[in-house]
């Protein structure tokens, strides 16, 4: 049975699942957390040293670190995003590098909403200050400390048309909204009387809620600045749960801070976990989650589900979700 270590477990798997199917697989020694820094390289070749096989999820696997590891022959990536792993350098070892697909397409689109819907009602503000005492002590029978916002009849830019994006849309659509889709590919038999695909530019000027399901590329990073954020309407809001990069943070913070974005809704940032002088941090309107999107009980079972069929497949010479062939 070939050894193996998975560098990050916790976060997959606080207790509420079971290691078992891949201890069923190789010899597993499990550590909850290991470095995020490769300035600590160290500790991740003392506890990687001899292992065959290796999970990991944001534990960094750099080409320095690869060439510490002589026994290694297969990488799990516990996520979808597989850049903690240097890839070229793994097939030129020949490594193979696998990733987690799909498995989190419902749980990030309902994430999704749940920020937008937080924005439009405030619900989290409203118990609190009901709590504190604000409805006891109000003359009136009701009242509200932010503007209520229907999504009805408003317009949704989507930001990345896969999976995810369109799983929001069609929610969006429940809603009675119009969406705006941008991709960078086109399927047309997705559109419809309330869908259609426009530029950036179109979706910037129409669209009353932006939501960002791309994933990051060198190209397209920190591309919510003051320049696009120019172009979109007044009191827009924006809802990013895709990757933290995406923006600029300084100029969303600004935007929101002079009323020009009407409210962000956030579950990543540049650099995670959040920095206490992110500027996103004391920004108005500002709501922040840490990175849980994806990290329903269901998703995170699905994601170990595929992960035991990818290292089972490997076993057997069959590889499959393989980055780096």
């Amino acid at each position: 049975m070939s050894k193996a270590v998975i560098l990050d477990g916790y976060t997959l798997n606080p207790g509420d699942l079971d290691w078992k199917p891949l201890q069923e697989l190789a010899d597993f020694e499990i550590y909850d957390r290991t470095t995020y820094s490769i300035e600590e390289a160290p500790l991740i070749i003392e506890r990687a040293k001899d292992a065959e096989v290796i999970l990991t999820n944001k534990t960094p696997l750099t080409k320095e670190i690869l060439d510490e590891l002589p026994m290694l022959k297969y990488i799990g990536v516990l996520a979808t995003g597989y850049n903690v792993v240097d890839v070229e350098a793994a097939k030129e070892r020949n490594i193979t590098v696998t990733n987690i697909p799909s498995y989190g397409t419902d749980t990030v689109a309902q994430a999704a909403i749940a920020l937008l819907l937080e924005l439009c009602h405030r619900t989290g503000d409203h118990s609190n200050a009901v709590k504190n005492g604000e409805w006891t002590n109000s003359p009136d029978f009701c009242f509200w400390n932010h503007p209520i916002i229907e999504l009805s009849g408003k317009t949704m830019g989507i930001i990345g048309y896969g999976q995810i994006g369109q799983t929001t849309s069609r929610i969006a659509q429940a809603f009675g909204m119009k969406v705006l889709a941008y991709n960078r590919t086109r399927e047309k038999v997705i559109e419809t009387e309330s869908v259609r695909y426009a530029t950036l530019e179109e979706l910037y000027r129409e669209a009353d809620v932006i939501m960002l399901h791309c994933p990051l590329t060198e190209e397209n990073e920190g591309f919510i600045n003051k320049e696009s954020i120019e172009q979109m309407k007044d009191s827009v809001l924006i809802v990013n749960n895709a990757r933290g990069a995406l923006i600029n943070e300084a100029d969303l913070a600004d935007a929101l801070n002079r009323g020009k974005v009407a409210g962000a809704g956030l579950d990543v940032v540049s650099e995670e976990p959040i920095s206490e002088d992110n500027p996103l941090l004391k920004a108005k309107n500002c709501i922040i989650t840490p990175h849980i999107a994806w990290a329903s009980l269901e998703a995170r079972q699905r994601l170990l589900d595929i992960a035991v069929e990818n290292l089972s497949k490997y076993l057997e010479g069959n590889p499959i979700n393989v980055v780096n062939q």
